[in-house]
């Protein structure tokens, strides 16, 4: 297993923050990778590992340094930030089989075009659609399927 950080919006560090520091053999690694949390109102946590981070340019100095590949989970404002600032390297989506009505947009007003290539997919026995996506440079115009 790679080692993994974690950029995490305030609200579900505050999920997570409550969970996962005592139920880490779920998720082998969750306590050992930093967990870089943007937020103005939170400055520091029990939570092993926790770097605390404020702004745009902090999340571009992560993404510019070297160490471990970087995953958001969650955080739907942090996630149309870094594609509206062309943040964004690699998607894993799941799809799941159901409505709900109305929710948050993965991709809202702003987000900067770009294109992805699919990696892998997956689907499961429910019908849940598992993909990743890594970035493929400029997006190209044509016929669906040439």
């Amino acid at each position: 297993m790679q080692p993994t950080d974690y950029l995490l919006g305030r609200k579900i560090f505050e999920i997570f923050a409550t969970y996962w520091p005592q139920n880490a053999e779920m998720w082998p690694g969750i306590n050992y990778g930093t967990k870089y949390v943007m937020s103005k109102t939170i400055k520091k946590t029990d939570w092993k590992n926790t770097v605390f981070i404020e702004s745009l340019a902090d999340v571009k100095k992560l993404k510019n340094s070297e160490g471990s590949d970087i995953q958001v989970w969650g955080s739907g404002k942090l996630i149309q930030l870094l594609l509206k600032n062309d943040l964004v390297d690699e998607l894993r989506l799941q799809i799941h089989p159901l409505t709900l009505g109305t929710g948050k947009k993965l991709f809202d007003d702003g987000t900067i075009p770009a294109a992805f290539t699919l990696t892998e997919s997956l689907r499961t026995p429910r019908g849940v659609i598992i993909t990743n996506y890594k970035r493929a440079g400029e997006v190209k115009t044509g016929t669906v399927g040439a």
